[in-house]
């Protein structure tokens, strides 16, 4: 099912960004092995969205939420997230830890929208119970991406696996994160609600 009266502009714009700024990434990363292991999950989101586009096309508004996190996880590969250059909003709240893997746990959430449009769209549910899934779903997801971080900086061990883990020195750090990926999620999905893709 497509929305007929769609235009392609966006989808189309919003793919050239996320494939300039995968290709920035991959030059001279500062952890290349990192970069690697954080740039499967980009293409295992990316690839899929763009061979599937004929047969199903998403709203606008899910298009550019799923990009904030596939340009932001991009950006975190390149740097590590602990030492993209985010120092301006550090100074901001008054901290000395670098927040940058927060938002982008944040944006995570914001793939509850997309979920929760593909089942009301595909007519597998109601909204509500649409929405509850895509929530269920992304707090899912998070506590299995805490293990799978964990899981890699044991084996990976050294710089690159403290790096890759991400956590600065805080023992909360899996936690938070999967509080931000939450709250990402019930943002979107009031914006989901909203704007009410489904009814199109």
């Amino acid at each position: 099912m497509q929305t007929p009266a769609q235009s392609i502009k966006i989808p189309l714009i919003l793919t050239a960004l996320v494939s300039t700024t995968i290709i920035w990434s991959g030059i001279n990363p500062s952890f290349p092995e990192v970069w690697l292991a954080e740039i499967i999950p980009i293409l295992l989101i990316f690839i899929p969205l763009v061979v599937t586009f004929k047969r199903f096309q998403f709203s606008n508004s899910a298009y550019v939420f799923m990009s904030c996190w596939l340009i932001l996880h991009t950006i975190g590969a390149h740097y590590t997230f602990a030492n993209v250059p985010f120092d301006w909003f550090s100074d901001l709240i008054g901290s000395d830890r670098n927040h940058f893997d927060r938002f982008a746990h944040f944006s995570i959430g914001f793939y509850a929208y997309p979920i929760a449009e593909f089942l009301t769209r595909r007519e597998h549910c109601k909204p509500f119970i649409a929405a509850l899934f895509g929530l269920c779903a992304i707090m899912a997801i998070a506590a299995g991406y805490e293990i799978i971080e964990w899981w890699y900086a044991v084996l990976a061990g050294g710089e690159a696996g403290i790096e890759f883990l991400g956590s600065q020195g805080d023992i909360w750090d899996a936690q938070q994160d999967m509080l931000a990926d939450t709250l990402g999620a019930v943002v979107s999905l009031v914006f989901f609600f909203i704007i009410k893709p489904y009814s199109r």
